[in-house]
């Protein structure tokens, strides 16, 4: 093990003797938290226990709907007005937090526990500037008033990260990016100086250089202020780079806590098994991850025995009729799980979880028999982008969102577009399929200009043939029509069927192919999971039986188990039906083990473009080497010691020695001038 690994393990055991040592801060027993629906009682929380630690982070981690959000909107008095806790204690200070008033929540709620939410834009007033938001913060818990609240505030702008505070102060929230708008609502739960800061998903929506900065601004103001935090999160690299320990929830329950390096590297519960084997990074290229089967179960029933068991490949008989206790695995480390009885027969971890430790916790390789359409001979173009510029607006309010972008699409290849937010990734995939107008350049499918005025003929011939997935699958899903309209919609507009027996069997077809039941084609969007949400915007573009499917971060919002599914279906398909894709994402570690080559663009312009692996192994341009540094890695060890690279644009001098689109090995191009490029090819030993 490297210094820095052992500076780490150092670190755990230090936090471990804490844990083993010192009085809670915070003991939540036996927690139950019950909603009343349309006269129906769901048990959201059944019997949950935890313990937090003056000075430590703690990541609850857990499939949605497992409670993660709920069982800590306890510990600040938010359950909604249908919820309530009807068992256990919540001990903090002296106090059972169960038994608190409104009125005494108000000492408590911000003041000593703090939360920053999930989605930034939803828990920021719109029609408030955001100095006046943070400052309101500010009176209200520091007891300071206008000038010295004023330059409280800036001062906490400052802290941070936003620059220029005093311009900052008079904006409104829609006048901030993503990442800009969650530093404003962490500055907010950290103007009240709390001593627990809970942080709902705060990172979930933002790209990976993004997600590196807000993760190292929350480690520094817990540092500063000596804050505990609890982290709820479904990103396994977030929690490896932030946890001292990890609580793993399934259905209602904590069943699995530990030292975030027992967990990872010595977990016992099945279901943490599934969730860091379903990691991409751990995936072979070619094969496919091993995704979690079924669903979590209905919390409206009463769940007997392991509520995990009906989805557990390695269930015994007795989790099927008595819920497991907790075992002590370590003195840190508990797991409710009928594995750890000496009775049980010995089970072995999967391979992805012994290998986590023993790699660098990065995709195992290729398979050695998977095919890559870029690189045969007879490779057909389908798709080619050839000096394409979009831009929006006009005169002085001009916008160029993409410009002089060139790569190719060969027939039956994933190819990877990745950049952060705001660099044109989405712009260029709506072009594709003609929902972006071009500015100048070309588009072709299959050796035709598909862009511009073209015949209606031809215009049918691009929407039958090239589809989109779109990000977001219920703002993408109209909730007021019902799965089947949803599906067919393609078809009926533009009348794809002999009869109304035909449309419904290819409806039905489609869903059968996605993994979704024929009778659900009766529901509506708002009655399924993200998942199968998505699975319905992948079923309306397949039944118009494309060439061409531009995925647009279909996977971003998921998690990890459904997002292995999804992956796991589009992989299927491709090889089923011989399609093609463009794979947008910002996040490489799943971009690495799904596409062919990858494409990095940034601020409208494609920096960088290789086969995958080359890229990774290879990175030649300083954005693309940022990219990769930012990439969440499941090994805590790495993680917490890997450098941030940071790109900084001024570092290009075009002013004289303009860049170019270079080929500088065999399908790795790169842009930038001569100088650059003549430091690339040293950096390849050419």
């Amino acid at each position: 093990m490297s210094e820095a690994k052992n500076i780490q393990a150092l670190d755990f055991d230090a936090r471990a003797q804490q844990v083993l040592t010192q009085e809670p801060l915070l003991s939540a027993k036996d927690v139950e938290v019950t909603f009343s629906l349309r006269g129906n009682k769901l048990t959201a929380i059944r019997r949950a226990s935890l313990d937090l630690y003056e000075g430590e982070t703690l990541a609850i981690v857990g499939e949605s709907g497992s409670g993660k959000s709920v069982f800590t909107k306890c510990f600040v008095g938010m359950l909604d007005k249908n919820g309530s806790i009807t068992h256990g204690n919540i001990m903090y200070d002296g106090q059972d937090l169960t038994q608190l008033s409104e009125k005494d929540w108000l000492k408590i709620r911000g003041r000593k526990i703090a939360m920053v939410t999930q989605d930034p834009m939803t828990s920021l007033n719109p029609l408030k500037t955001v100095g006046w938001q943070i400052q309101e913060s500010v009176e209200l818990h520091q007891g300071l008033h206008g000038r010295a609240a004023k330059e409280e505030t800036i001062r906490i702008l400052e802290a941070v990260g936003i620059q220029d505070p005093e311009r900052r102060y008079k904006q409104y929230p829609h006048e901030f990016s993503g990442g800009m708008r969650q530093r404003v609502v962490i500055a907010i739960a950290v103007a009240c100086k709390p001593q627990i800061l809970i942080c709902d998903e705060p990172t979930t929506a933002l790209d990976v250089t993004i997600q590196a900065q807000i993760l190292d601004l929350i480690r520094r103001l817990q540092k500063e202020q000596n804050m505990t935090i609890i982290y709820i999160t479904h990103d396994l690299g977030v929690v490896a780079n932030v946890a001292d320990r990890v609580a793993v929830m399934y259905a209602g329950q904590v069943i699995e806590i530990g030292m975030a390096n027992e967990v990872f590297f010595d977990p016992w519960h099945p279901y943490t098994w599934a969730l860091l084997s379903a990691l991409p990074q751990l995936g072979v290229k070619g094969e496919k991850l091993p995704a979690i089967d079924g669903t979590p179960p209905n919390l409206f029933n009463h769940i007997q025995g392991d509520a995990f068991a009906p989805r557990n490949k390695h269930a015994l008989n007795i989790d099927f009729l008595e819920e497991p206790p907790m075992y002590e695995v370590t003195a840190t480390h508990q797991v409710k799980a009928w594995l750890r009885d000496p009775r049980a027969p010995h089970v072995d971890q999967p391979q992805a979880i012994k290998l986590l430790e023993s790699q660098d916790g990065q995709s195992k390789g290729t398979d050695p028999n998977a095919y890559h359409p870029h690189l045969d001979p007879d490779r057909k173009a389908l798709i080619e982008v050839r000096n394409m510029q979009v831009t929006f607006g006009s005169g002085r309010k001009k916008f160029v969102a993409v410009n002089d972008v060139n790569f190719t699409i060969y027939k039956g290849e994933t190819f990877a577009l990745v950049g952060e937010s705001g660099s044109g990734k989405t712009t260029i995939g709506r072009a594709l399929v003609r929902i972006n107008p071009i500015t100048s350049g070309e588009v072709l499918l299959n050796g035709e200009r598909i862009n511009g005025k073209i015949s209606k003929e031809q215009d049918l011939n691009v929407i039958r043939s090239c589809q989109m997935i779109f990000q977001d699958p219920m703002a993408s899903l109209n909730e007021r029509a019902k799965v089947d309209y949803i599906v067919s919609e393609g078809l009926i507009n533009h009348h794809l069927y002999q009869d109304e027996h035909e449309r419904q069997d290819k409806v039905q077809k489609a869903l059968e192919e996605v993994g979704l039941l024929p009778e659900f084609s009766s529901r509506f969007p708002h009655e399924f999971s993200g998942g199968q949400r998505q699975r319905i915007g992948i079923a309306r573009a397949l039944i118009m039986e494309p060439q061409f499917i531009v995925a647009d971060e279909p996977i971003s919002a998921l998690d990890v188990s459904i997002r292995a599914q999804v992956l796991n279906l589009l992989n299927d398909l491709k090889k089923k039906r011989g399609l093609t894709y463009m794979f947008i994402a910002h996040d490489l570690s799943v971009v690495r083990f799904i596409s062919d080559r990858i494409a990095v663009i940034h601020k409208g312009r494609i920096v960088e473009l290789a086969e995958a692996e080359e890229l990774f192994l290879h990175p030649l341009h300083p954005y693309t080497k940022a990219l990769l540094s930012a990439v969440p890695n499941p090994n805590p060890y790495l993680e917490r010691t890997k450098k941030l690279l940071v790109y900084n644009p001024d570092i290009h001098d075009y002013s004289v020695d303009p860049p170019v689109w270079e080929e500088i090995l065999p399908d790795h191009f790169v842009y930038g001038n001569e100088k650059e490029l003549d430091g690339y090819r040293r950096e390849l030993n050419l």
